[in-house]
């Protein structure tokens, strides 16, 4: 992928000290400001590079940040996560579904976003359990992955769930595959009312326990609860995947996402920042977004997660406790039934692009491209030293690839 023209590195670096100085900020956000604003960076210091060949090749790289929410650290975990989970795949086709936040909850998440994300999980996870074991076209177990995302297309406030699902599962007794007859995996107006009731329920319960903070006069409460459930809530249902692998590869894409590519950055200037943005009235076009640099960085700093939240959760099959039992029945009663459709036995043995030793084996593994290779000449291998500020005696190598 080429250098992208801006990034939001350089927003920080330019407006982020006005920034901090004119508003109050949590210690996550002041820490992935830091961060991405020192990200690849002499600051966090690095390495050089040359030929063994002596070809004359020689470069410097800066290490990077490694935070969550910077935009030039997620392509690697992203691949690393897809690696791990290639492990878990079933020979099976996936649905994808969309839960949505209402936005009448949307001032109580931003005051305690950890508590309603965490209820949001619960209660889409929970629902979907249970309406797939007693759901009569299905009546079976299946799994799924769930991933948070806080944003939509203009970094506006957005809180919804990704989630990936089994198009089928284990059926009760733990005896037989149980495949999805429909186009769709259950009813969707089914599965948003028991959300709705679950999340509700469990709202209530933090409320009763004096686990709302700053809400308000307790005699609204009520009213307020009597208005989310008359409230249609938002789960969208897009079609069934072709099989396992398309299935996680589309949702690699959602797991390390953060609330904008560097990619999607177009101008800073004047103190504006320009981005594009998906044209949701013209299919498959652009439109450009024109914010203030205050108002970008506001926005940016919105998203940023709690300390140590998990954004990404895996249920029923999938979940981890099912991994050795659950998951393994189910994947030998599938290679039963369809023995073409299984991976090859690699991608579930040991050799596999997740156990590389090094981030150079796992781009190569999945990418073909051999960063231990001269670039300039292509017959030496490169040895890596750490910059120590004094490159007329290199440190010690970190690795070389002879």
């Amino acid at each position: 992928m080429s250098k992208p023209a801006l990034e939001v590195a350089q927003i920080f670096r330019r407006h982020g000290p006005e920034y901090r100085k004119n508003h109050r900020l949590s210690r996550p956000q002041r820490q992935a400001m830091r961060d991405i604003e020192q990200c690849r960076t002499a600051r966090l210091g690095g390495h050089l590079d040359v030929c063994s060949q002596g070809c004359g090749y020689l470069a410097i790289s800066y290490n990077s940040c490694r935070n969550r929410h910077c935009p030039k650290c997620q392509s690697l975990k992203q691949a690393r996560w897809l690696a791990a989970r290639r492990e878990r795949l079933l020979p099976t086709r996936y649905f994808h579904l969309v839960v949505t936040l209402p936005h009448e909850l949307k001032p109580l998440a931003r005051g305690q976003p950890e508590l309603v994300y965490n209820l949001l999980f619960e209660a889409a996870s929970r629902a979907l359990l249970q309406l797939a074991r007693d759901y009569e076209r299905l009546r079976a177990q299946i799994g799924f992955t769930a991933v948070l995302h806080t944003w939509d297309q203009d970094l506006n406030w957005h809180p919804h769930l990704h989630l990936v699902v089994t198009g089928g599962g284990l059926s009760l007794d733990g005896d037989r595959w149980v495949a999805a007859q429909n186009s769709y995996l259950i009813p969707v107006k089914a599965l948003s009312k028991v959300i709705r009731g679950k999340f509700l329920e469990a709202l209530e319960k933090a409320w009763q326990e004096g686990k709302l903070q700053d809400w308000g006069p307790p005699a609204q409460f009520p009213g307020f609860l009597r208005k989310l459930r008359r409230k249609k809530w938002v789960v969208y249902a897009k079609e069934a995947f072709g099989g396992s692998r398309k299935a996680f590869h589309y949702l690699s894409r959602y797991t390390h996402r953060v609330a904008i590519a560097n990619q999607r950055l177009v101008s800073l200037a004047a103190g504006e920042v320009t981005f594009q943005a998906r044209d949701n009235h013209r299919p498959g076009q652009k439109r450009l977004v024109t914010l203030t640099a205050p108002e970008f960085i506001r926005r940016f700093l919105r998203h940023v997660l709690p300390p140590r939240f998990v954004k990404i959760r895996h249920y029923g099959l999938m979940a981890p406790a099912n991994a050795k039992t659950k998951l393994e029945k189910a994947w030998a009663l599938l290679s039963l039934q369809a023995p073409e459709a299984l991976p090859e036995p690699q991608n579930r043995e040991h050799d596999t692009p997740g156990d590389t030793n090094t981030w150079q084996d796992l781009l190569r593994a999945l990418t073909g491209v051999d960063l231990a290779r001269c670039p300039h000449c292509g017959q030496g291998r490169i040895i890596r030293t750490r910059l120590t500020g004094q490159e007329t005696a290199p440190a010690p190598p970190l690795w070389d690839s002879s």
